[in-house]
Formats: structure tokens, C-alpha cells, sequence
């Protein structure tokens, strides 16, 4: 088990004078109350009590009742105690994208006590076996889709249960046996495996009905999740998040999204964003859980024409996603038919908004999109643009209640507000630490609690903070700092570009250069028009001496552009 602490800070701003404030709702407190809850498994309960027989998800053709989920959680959570053996503070991986099946599985296991590691269902094997041997985990429940990926791996893992759920398990009949004879037998979606010993889901949820649920007593900090992500300085680490951190930051974000649908809301919102992620798990599985939402899950965002089916037959009150899932809506020409009149909270998280797809969308849905940021390490929301007000675009907006944020040079020390810096935030949704890793742990946490971002940001006077970058991902050119983002927002103003990602070069005179990488929209657009078009637009040091066209922008699985990946290509062509 991991003994990396960190001091707890439940409400850590004191200072009165934080600029910020002025600019919170009639409703949002600077601080939020001290949990009641216990743990999450509590809140789930709790919630089932409160809305009962009102829709908590729906998926594919079925929905669940608050009631429903919190029964079925049950039932799973005494399975995994009573069939398999597991306890308190065992690790299960969850790998599934979004079906009903993960918040009953996710609510299930953390009501008995155990530690969720999500994994992304693309993950390669190498990814799997590197997260599996780190999180020594217990137990894996899969999608049938991948459960040859895990029969490749087992053998090198700590795994010993292996549970297997196919993508329809969770819906009535007859429609539960269509959909997965579609999904295997017509569209050939689940590759074949053999794990001889693994236990079907829905054998597993009555194999659970049968036993008795033993409450193991889980506390606030005790550990919720091992998240595993890139980090703030590189290679993959999981970021240690307690139940005190998931409700708080819940709680926190929650706070600002009340100010524009009440106390509490029967609304519909759309899950686009994969649950495994931070971000929708913390927003959609937890905080519009508990606010008494249907969640509607996407399984597939990448399907856009099916996508925009499915916001035709919700007509959600709410949406979260990412700029770019934003943009391939906005092109897509049906989106533009169907009836968004109860759209009321679009939020974007994951990456800068584009000014120009913030722009459109105001324009066809009617409705701002409102940008925050946050980070695994996190929970992930630091920040948000207040949402009874219209959002300053190309800001993160303020901070979360109970949440500190500071720009600071490389000492650590704050800098005068409107320079750029590295932003540091402190509050209770900041993570206890690095798993098994002390040494990363101090390198981003500081002994008085702040947890340096590695993203460089700057701080207006009114307290909106901007992000100007990744402290890493910055080009030196000539000794000038330049901004890879701010190369991407230029180019975005061009109405033939789609997609836009910066990399530095070497140069023999100034060390680097920028290069830009270009999806076209249309292929007339040539190197020299857009040399032309950023000329107006961006100093010297700052154009890039190369434009690439190419096909298609590497992302991550929520939408950002993989400049890593941009960075390997390059090298893999001037080897």
C-alpha cells in the first residue's frame, strides 16, 4: 500500500481579497461545506434515496433508476467480496468505454471497499501489462470487445479474477440479446478469447443477490482510485484519489454548475467524454449523479452522425465535452437540424476551447460553452468560468470554491500578476500523491500542499486565469519563449484549417523553430496562402518555418492533439 502523504486541506483559502470572488454567482460559496458523506459509496445511497424512480442513466435503448443502480451496486459489491474474495483496498480495473455497466461495476466495487483502476479499453497490451504490473491489481472486469487483449496479458500480471461483460448486458430483453449478437456475430466487434475461468457480469450480479453485502467500513481518506496518466513531467503514473478528494471536487464543481440549473435537477445531460476519464467520471458519474440527472452515456462520440441521433432524441438540458468533439459536431451538417432549445450548459475540459469553435457553436446551439481546467492529479477541476455570466473565452476562468491557484517562477516563488509562470493550485481535490512514486510525488507537491501543474499560465487583475501552455512542451526559439498553442489558435482562424498542432524543430541559428502540423478542410489551401495568413498574425520568431498537411491529427482518447506523437513522427522522418 502507498504511504505517500500530503497535507489535507479542506478549505485553504483564507484570503479575502482574492479577485476571484467578485466574480462568483449569488449562490456559489467561496467555500464548500464540510462533507456529510462518509464516502462515496454513501453518496450513491444516498441519492437512490433521494431521487428513487427518476432515470440515473441511460444507454443503447436501457436505462437505470437511481434505485436500480444503487441495488445492482450492491449486488456486485457482494459478489466481489463473497465469490471472489476481495477486500478492503484490493485493486479492480475497470475497462469498458461508456455502457451502463460501468457505474454499477464503479459504484459496486467502491462500495465494498475496493480501489478502481480505470483503463482505457484502446490501451496496447504493452500499455495494459506496464498500468496491471504497477497497480498489482486483483481482479479485472472487461468488455467482450477486448477480453482477447487481457487473455494476452494475464499470464504476466497479479491479476486472478476475470470478469467479462458484453455491450448490451445491461438491457431488457429481447433488446440485450440483439444488440450482442449484432455487436459479434454482424459487425464482428468482439475478436475471439479464451479465459475459461472468467465469470459473466450479469452471473456475477446474481451471484450477488444471493450474498450478504458486509459494510467495510470505508473512510473520506481512504483511496478511491489509482488514475493513471501522463503526469506533469512525463511517463505514466497513477495519481492517488481518496473519497475525500472525489466528493470535494465533485462538490466544488457542482457549486458553479447550480448557479445555472438550480439545486437540484431531473435535467438531461450528455456523457460524451468516457467515464474512465477523470473529468466525466468526476462530472457526469458523480456530481450530476448526486444533483438527481439522467446521464445519458455515449458509447462512440467518434460515430458523429450516430452522436447527433442520440442528442436529437434526448434534447439534453446539458453537455459535456471537448473543443475538437465540439468542432465535429459543428461539421456536421445534420447537427444543425435538430432541436437543442433546452440546451442551457455546454462545458469543455480536457483542452483549450478554439475561438472559432466557441464562436459557432454560440451561434448554432444558442448557448456559450463554458471552459474550466483541471488535471488528474486534481480530481481533475481546478478551475471554470462562471456560468451566470457569459465566459471569457480563451480564459480557464476562476477558481473552484476551496481551491487556491498561484503563478510561481522556477523557485516556487509567485510572480507580479499578468506574468507568466507555472500555475499552482492547493485545495482538498488535490491528490494525496504519486502511487508507489515518492520521488515524483515531491517534485510536484510542495510541503505546504500546492501541486505544481507544469502547465505556464498567467493571472489578469480580475482574477481569470489563462493557460499559455505546457511548461514542457514550450519552443525556444532565438532564446524567446514560444507558445505551441498560441501557433495553433493563429492557425485555427483560417477558415480551410481543421485541425492544427505545433512542434519546435531544430534550427542551426535559433536553436529551434516552430513547425505546424495542418489537417485542411479543403485541399487548395497551400503552404505559402498560410505562411501569408500567420504572417498577419504572429511575430517573427513565432511563425513556423514548416507547414505539414496531413490527414489526420493524432489525439489522446478525449480529443487533445498529441504533440508527442506529432514530435515522433518528425524525428522518425529526419532520423
Amino acid at each position: 500500500m502507498d504511504d505517500t502523504t500530503t497535507p489535507r486541506v479542506d478549505n485553504p483559502v483564507g484570503d479575502e481579497d482574492r479577485p476571484w470572488f467578485a466574480y462568483y454567482g449569488p449562490s456559489v460559496p467561496r467555500h464548500i461545506a464540510p462533507l456529510h458523506e462518509r464516502s462515496l459509496g454513501d453518496m450513491v445511497a444516498e441519492a437512490a434515496r433521494r431521487h428513487q424512480d427518476a432515470i440515473a442513466f441511460s444507454n443503447l435503448g436501457g436505462v437505470l433508476t437511481f434505485r436500480e443502480v444503487d441495488t445492482l451496486a450492491t449486488r456486485f459489491a457482494a459478489f466481489l467480496q463473497h465469490d471472489l474474495g476481495l477486500h478492503k483496498g484490493d485493486r479492480i480495473v475497470l475497462m469498458m468505454p461508456n455502457v451502463l455497466q460501468y457505474p454499477v461495476a464503479f459504484f459496486g466495487a467502491l462500495r465494498a471497499g475496493l480501489i478502481i483502476v480505470n483503463a482505457n479499453p484502446l490501451y496496447t497490451t504493452r500499455e495494459m501489462v506496464g498500468v496491471f504490473k504497477d497497480a498489482q491489481p486483483r481482479a479485472i472486469l472487461v468488455l467482450a470487445n477486448f477480453a482477447h487483449k487481457v487473455e494476452e496479458v494475464l499470464p504476466s500480471t497479479s491479476i486472478e479474477h476475470v470478469i467479462v461483460t458484453q455491450v448490451g448486458d445491461m438491457l431488457p430483453q429481447p433488446r440485450r440479446t440483439v444488440v450482442n449478437l449484432v455487436a459479434s456475430r454482424v459487425r464482428k466487434m468482439v475478436p475471439s478469447y479464451h479465459l475459461p475461468t472468467a465469470v459473466d457480469f450479469r452471473a456475477a450480479l446474481a451471484a450477488g443477490r444471493k450474498a450478504r453485502f458486509d459494510d467495510p467500513q470505508v473512510t473520506l481518506d481512504d483511496i478511491a482510485l489509482l488514475q493513471y496518466t501522463g503526469g506533469t513531467t512525463g511517463g505514466a503514473k497513477a495519481a492517488v484519489l481518496t473519497h475525500r478528494n472525489m466528493l470535494s471536487n465533485q462538490e466544488q464543481f457542482m457549486a458553479q454548475i447550480r448557479a445555472t440549473l438550480g439545486e437540484e435537477s431531473q435535467a438531461t445531460i450528455i456523457a460524451a467524454l468516457p467515464l474512465y476519464h477523470v473529468f466525466a467520471l468526476t462530472v457526469n458519474c458523480l456530481g450530476f449523479y448526486r444533483f438527481g440527472s439522467h446521464t445519458v452515456l455515449i458509447t462512440n462520440p467518434r460515430d458523429i452522425k450516430g452522436f447527433v441521433k442520440e442528442l436529437a432524441k434526448a434534447r439534453p438540458d446539458g453537455i459535456m465535452l471537448v473543443s475538437t468533439l465540439a468542432g465535429a459536431l459543428l461539421d456536421e451538417p445534420s447537427f444543425k437540424d435538430i432541436d437543442l432549445d433546452r440546451m442551457r450548459l455546454t462545458v469543455a475540459g480536457g483542452m483549450a476551447v478554439r475561438t472559432t469553435v466557441a464562436e459557432r457553436w454560440r451561434e448554432v446551439v444558442g448557448t456559450d460553452i463554458v471552459e474550466g481546467y483541471g488535471l488528474t492529479e486534481a480530481s481533475p477541476v481546478v478551475s471554470v468560468n462562471p456560468t451566470h455570466m457569459p465566459p471569457r473565452v480563451g480564459t480557464i476562468g476562476v477558481p473552484l470554491p476551496s481551491t487556491d491557484l498561484r503563478v510561481v517562477d522556477d523557485a516556487g516563488m509567485p510572480v507580479p500578476q499578468g506574468t507568466a509562470g507555472e500555475l499552482a493550485v492547493r485545495g482538498p481535490q488535490v491528490m494525496r500523491g504519486y502511487w508507489q512514486n515518492e520521488e515524483e510525488t515531491r517534485r510536484v507537491l510542495t510541503a505546504d500542499g500546492w501541486l505544481l501543474t507544469g502547465d505556464v499560465a498567467i493571472m489578469d487583475p480580475d482574477g481569470f486565469f489563462q493557460i499559455v501552455d505546457r511548461k514542457k512542451e514550450i519552443i525556444v526559439a532565438s532564446g524567446f519563449n514560444v507558445y505551441p498553442g498560441e501557433i495553433e489558435d493563429a492557425a485555427m482562424m483560417h477558415p480551410l484549417v481543421a485541425e492544427a498542432g505545433a512542434i519546435p524543430i531544430p534550427d542551426e541559428r535559433a536553436g529551434e523553430v516552430p513547425k505546424l502540423f495542418v489537417v485542411r478542410r479543403d485541399d487548395s489551401l497551400t503552404e505559402e496562402a498560410l505562411k501569408a495568413f500567420l504572417k498577419e498574425r504572429l511575430t517573427g520568431y513565432k511563425r513556423p518555418r514548416v507547414i505539414e498537411f496531413i490527414d489526420e491529427m493524432p489525439k489522446t482518447n478525449v480529443g487533445k492533439v498529441l504533440r508527442r506523437a506529432l514530435r515522433e513522427r518528425e524525428a522518425g522522418s529526419h532520423p
